[in-house]
């Protein structure tokens, strides 16, 4: 089941590719940051059950597996992170083939990788990107103790390429460490490069370092200012944590 964004609450099969090469202070999955010498692949469609397999995990194992897990029946499958597009072949031969299955493919991804987006999104339906705030994210390649590079510039970079997908969404995680300053420049890109997108402001779910949530007040205030220059603007919190399952 999709745990937040605009499809919350939709049947989804989510195939996880490992690495990334962000860290998100408010990260829940950072197992996922570094090649894995396992996977796991779930034995029946929701039944919490795993099995271990050894990395890595092929595109045909990853179909029958899909195939196993009843995809046909999900409306969505999602390829998640770490980052899908550190892999973009092979991103690209599971969107296809997921998608021939019978879902609709939604790439999940955190939208710096313009050029490998170029070989996925003929095979996406949704785009669902997240916007990184540099008072929260830095590149794994960043000194310790240096400030990070903000990420307007890539972000926009790429969304000027997502906007061909059928759909696109743009997640912007909100902490009580964000600037409206930064939220702005977002909103104005969103504007510039795909006016018809989805924004979503999901006030952030305490984890790790992150200990406690924007209050609704706050976001609220949020969504009013994008609400000046966009159409589309959604705050919804991750439901997956209510059910225990991240």
């Amino acid at each position: 089941m999709q745990g937040e964004g605009p499809d919350v609450g939709a049947s989804t099969l989510f195939v996880r590719l490992g690495m990334c090469d962000l860290r998100c202070r408010w990260c829940d999955s950072p197992k996922t940051w570094l090649p894995a010498k396992e996977c796991r692949i779930e034995r029946a469609r929701g039944s919490g059950e795993f099995t271990t397999v050894p990395n890595p995990v092929s595109v045909v194992q990853v179909l029958e597996a899909a195939r196993a897990l009843e995809v046909e029946r999900h409306r969505f499958a999602s390829l998640t992170g770490g980052e899908p597009l550190l892999q973009p072949e092979a991103a690209a031969e599971l969107a296809r083939g997921l998608r021939g299955l019978g879902p609709h493919v939604n790439l999940e991804t955190h939208g710096l990788l313009a050029d490998a987006l170029e070989l996925v999104v003929p095979e996406v339906d949704v785009v669902s990107m997240d916007w990184k705030l540099a008072s929260d994210v830095r590149r794994a390649s960043d000194p310790r103790g240096a400030p990070p590079e903000p990420f307007h510039d890539a972000h926009e970079a790429f969304l000027a390429r997502a906007h061909r997908a059928p759909r696109v969404v743009v997640k912007i995680v909100v902490t009580t460490s964000t600037l409206d300053e930064e939220v702005d420049v977002a909103v104005h890109a969103i504007d510039r490069r795909a006016p018809d997108a989805t924004l979503v402001l999901q006030p952030v779910t305490p984890v790790g370092v992150v200990r406690e949530r924007p209050s609704a007040e706050r976001m609220l205030a949020l969504a009013r200012r994008a609400e000046h220059v966009l159409r589309h603007v959604l705050v919804i919190p991750q439901t997956h944590p209510i059910y225990g399952a991240l």
